[in-house]
């Protein structure tokens, strides 16, 4: 008889970790309207962080991969030389909420909801300064990332008043 329970509950479980894995999303397999893949931004999660921004509605952190990194380390776009091609850069956006523990006020990120990613490629973006542009929305609910059906957030359109900065807003911060 303790076989059989044994048997069971190996079963049970077998069958529990190939549901998960059957529904567990991969991020990285979404491409967006414009042809930018998420799985160019893997490993965004430890990128170095470049800047961060708020709005009333938004807390920003702006991360890039090591070959933006190391353009902003050289001086760019200061020196007045573009981003190299395979420069990406990523905009995490949460929810803000008041710290319950902080003993000041001060606003947390609460609830994720989406990854706004810029990638420079010269020939595969050249009527936009050779940046590409996507939006990747996070929905907490399904624990499932999509593609934004828009253009991308205001992309382009938007980043052209840094024009001179090669189209980019957020300056590598002083440490």
């Amino acid at each position: 008889m303790q076989s059989k329970g044994n048997l069971t509950i190996a079963i049970s479980t077998a069958v529990l970790a190939l549901g998960t894995a059957v529904y567990a999303q991969d991020k990285y397999a979404l491409t967006s309207p414009g042809g930018i893949a998420f799985s160019d931004f893997r490993g965004y999660e430890d990128w170095a962080v470049v800047s961060s921004a708020r709005t009333d509605e938004v807390l920003k952190v702006i991360v890039a991969n090591p070959t933006m990194i190391a353009a902003y380390k050289a001086g760019v776009p200061g020196n007045g030389q573009p981003f190299p091609d395979g420069s990406r850069i990523a905009k995490l956006q949460w929810k803000p909420k008041k710290s319950t523990e902080a003993p000041f006020v001060v606003d947390v990120p609460d609830v994720f909801s989406q990854a706004f990613v810029i990638e420079k490629d010269a020939k595969r973006f050249p009527d936009s300064g050779g940046w590409g542009y996507a939006l990747f929305n996070y929905d907490p609910a399904s624990d499932r990332f999509a593609a934004d059906p828009s253009p991308s957030d205001c992309g382009h359109a938007c980043h052209v008043a840094v024009k001179a900065k090669d189209y980019i807003f957020h300056p590598y911060q002083k440490r």
